[in-house]
């Protein structure tokens, strides 16, 4: 620090907003928040919505959990609901990681991780969905 932001007495002239700038993002968090509980809600919904699609297909065979899912609307709910929790479980998992990772090389490995798996769980489970529901 500069001697010229100091006052005679040796007390600092800068102001608290001046002492922490450059030490972060401040309200890049509240983005996040937002967004993990707009999932949450999404996936509430989806899951009351898929409940009774998923029900009718217990206890069925093989025949009927694929003519299930051969209905549009079905397929897409369920695909909804699968982009959405993969979604959810990205920023869920992010947040943990730069809570709990201090290493930054290892923290920016996991989180680069997080976002390959999840991107692998959401392709996979979609284009399992899409295989089912045009008939393939």
């Amino acid at each position: 620090m500069s001697t010229s932001s100091r006052t005679p007495s040796g007390a600092s002239m800068r102001t608290p907003r001046r002492k922490v700038a450059g030490l972060g993002s401040a309200r890049s968090g509240t983005g996040h928040f937002w967004l993990q509980r707009v999932t949450a809600l999404a996936n509430i919904i989806l899951v009351i919505i898929a409940l009774p699609i998923v029900i009718s297909m217990a206890g069925g065979g093989q025949e009927a959990v694929l003519s299930t899912l051969r209905h549009p609307l079905a397929a897409l709910v369920l695909l909804l609901l699968l982009l959405s929790m993969t979604f959810h479980m990205r920023i869920g998992m992010q947040v943990v990681i730069e809570d709990y990772v201090h290493s930054e090389g290892t923290k920016v490995l996991a989180l680069i991780g997080n976002t390959f798996f999840t991107i692998a769980v959401g392709a996979a489970g979609a284009f399992a969905i899409l295989k089912i529901s045009f008939g393939g």
